[in-house]
């Protein structure tokens, strides 16, 4: 199993969300939440007065899939995600060492489905 974390624009996640339903995966967490890389921000006029806006809103993915899934889930968000212009975000991956479904106490890839 793999967590897959992805950090979009906003307006993506529809997008995101229907490329992944695509391949098969059906459950994801999503966090509102806000951040900068090479974008660094960027400057606004409000009422006169320029303010820097550092920490730019964005949209983080959590996707726990089967190893056998990993790739298919990955170019989804990948493409679906793309604006070709700088700050569409990243994607990571990381292993899972056991998942547990808490209502019926099935663990293991089973309790993916």
């Amino acid at each position: 199993m793999r967590k897959i974390e992805a950090i979009i624009k906003p307006f993506k996640l529809e997008d995101v969300k229907d490329a992944i339903a695509a391949v098969g995966v059906h459950g994801l967490t999503v966090s509102e939440v806000k951040g900068f890389g090479r974008q660094k921000g960027h400057k606004e006029l409000y009422r006169g007065a320029e303010y820097v806006v550092e920490f730019l809103p964005k949209v983080k993915l959590e996707i726990v899939v089967t190893d056998e899934n990993v790739q298919a889930v990955v170019d989804a968000i990948q493409k679906a995600a793309a604006t070709e212009s700088i700050g569409d975000g990243k994607i990571f991956v990381s292993p899972i060492e056991d998942a547990v479904r808490i209502r019926t106490g099935e663990t293991g890839d089973v309790a993916l489905s």
